[in-house]
């Protein structure tokens, strides 16, 4: 063998030990510009995700899981009203933007422009953490019902009926609002092409458990921002 000839044996057996090093540090380095993706998985307990304290601690665990956690991490939810406690708007608590999926794309430049029209979120862009794309309508199991508990300018709604699941701590009574990542509806109805306000979970036996979350094309997932 020449001194060629070795010379490109060598440099190829490296490039098996470094590539996937490489590639791990370049995925690592993507999810740091990330802030914004839809959870990979959701609780496991239907729309009982812990209140808003456990929905953001469960953004802030994906993120970090992918190398995203020094930002602080907010769930797209609304609570509603209730026991002399406030309402909170999804869209206060999300910062400022602008935000981007985990493969860059830039999904929203501000608040404003999330609740226009004009914002990006679809099938394609509107990724996991881990950057792969989730389930919509036409695809087994479809998974496009996303929990939000807002009205399409992204605050809550009035307290006379429950659309958080009693504010995200239910896994049995009550309703939740949820919007469609991949933004199909049937026909012209536009408020089933919505990203955060399509339709409630079923009322029947209880919206809240996980059965009834699938049962109409969701798994419990819902939208994380980052706030800083």
């Amino acid at each position: 063998m020449n001194h060629d000839m070795r010379w490109a044996l060598c440099a190829a057996v490296a490039a098996l030990w470094i590539a996937p090093g490489a590639g791990a540090q370049a995925q690592q380095a993507g999810a740091a510009e990330m802030t914004f993706f839809v959870t990979s998985e959701g609780s496991g307990k239907g729309a009982d995700l812990g209140g808003l304290a456990g929905a953001d601690a469960h953004c802030q665990r994906l993120a970090s899981a992918v190398g995203a956690g020094a930002r602080t991490w907010r769930a797209y939810l609304s609570t509603q009203a209730t026991g002399g406690a406030p309402a909170v708007n999804a869209r206060d608590r999300i910062g400022n933007g602008p935000w981007k999926n985990a493969e860059g794309a830039v999904i929203a430049q501000n608040v404003a422009d999330l609740h226009s029209a004009s914002n990006k979120i679809n099938k394609q862009t509107a990724l996991t953490e881990k950057g792969t794309v989730v389930n919509g309508r036409g695809d087994q199991p479809n998974m496009h019902d996303i929990l939000t508990g807002s009205q399409p300018d992204g605050t809550a709604f009035p307290p006379d009926r429950d659309m958080t699941c009693r504010n995200w701590t239910s896994s049995r009574e009550g309703t939740a609002m949820l919007g469609h990542h991949d933004r199909m509806g049937l026909g012209d109805d536009a408020a089933a092409k919505s990203w955060n306000a399509s339709h409630p979970s079923r009322e029947e036996g209880g919206g809240c458990s996980q059965p009834a979350l699938r049962s109409t094309g969701g798994n419990g997932l819902f939208y994380c921002f980052a706030a800083n």
